[in-house]
Order: C-alpha cells, then sequence, then structure tokens
C-alpha cells in the first residue's frame, strides 16, 4: 500500500494526528481514539508502518509508535502543485473583498 492509500482511511488520520504530537504506545493509541478498537488500531498502525508513515520500536513489553514526518514528503510535494493553485486564487479573494467591502451602515436610534 502507498502513503496516499495509506492516508486515504479516516481513522490512520486520527492516529497520525496523535502521532504527530509525539511517541506513543498502542494501548495509549486507544485510549485517545474511543471510536476504535485494540485489534482494529494495530491492524492500522500495520498498515502506516508498512507504508513509512509510522516506526515502532520496543519499550519492555510495549512497542512505542512514531510519526516518520520524512515519509510525508511524497504527499506535501503533490499537494505543492495545488497550493500554488489555491495561493493565486486566495489572494485574489482577499483583493476582491478588500475593494467590495462597505462597512455597515448604522441606523439613527429609533429607526427600524
Amino acid at each position: 500500500m502507498d502513503v496516499f492509500e495509506a492516508v486515504a482511511e479516516p481513522s490512520r488520520r486520527a492516529l497520525l494526528d496523535e502521532l504527530a504530537q509525539g511517541e506513543r504506545s498502542a494501548g495509549e493509541l486507544v485510549a485517545t481514539l474511543p471510536g476504535l478498537s485494540q485489534p482494529a488500531v494495530s491492524r492500522h498502525l500495520r498498515v502506516l508502518r508498512e507504508a513509512g508513515l509510522v516506526e515502532v520500536r520496543p519499550d519492555a513489553q510495549r512497542r512505542i509508535y512514531a510519526l516518520r514526518a520524512d515519509a510525508l514528503a511524497e504527499i506535501d510535494a503533490w499537494l505543492g502543485r495545488y497550493r500554488r493553485y489555491w495561493s493565486g486564487h486566495l489572494d485574489a479573494l482577499e483583493a476582491h473583498l478588500a475593494r467590495t467591502h462597505q462597512p455597515p451602515r448604522s441606523t439613527p436610534e429609533g429607526d427600524s
């Protein structure tokens, strides 16, 4: 499975969001994602590990998972083309709003 397929699943994105905050054990990840069972979290972590997005290291009886942010470079490179597109469009929208924005007129007291 490639990086794009791995991040296409919302539960895996939620796991990546958690790991972006720091290393976690599988048990800690299960606790932060109450909608997922321990077996489901383990399956998603395996997919993320196989895609190169997550690394694991043993710590006594636990396995500690960490984000491999460098693996997100492929997604970042792909998104780069679209960032340029949106940047220009958002700049144009900002300019348009600046030209057309009229402050609200206040009404004299008693007028409704």
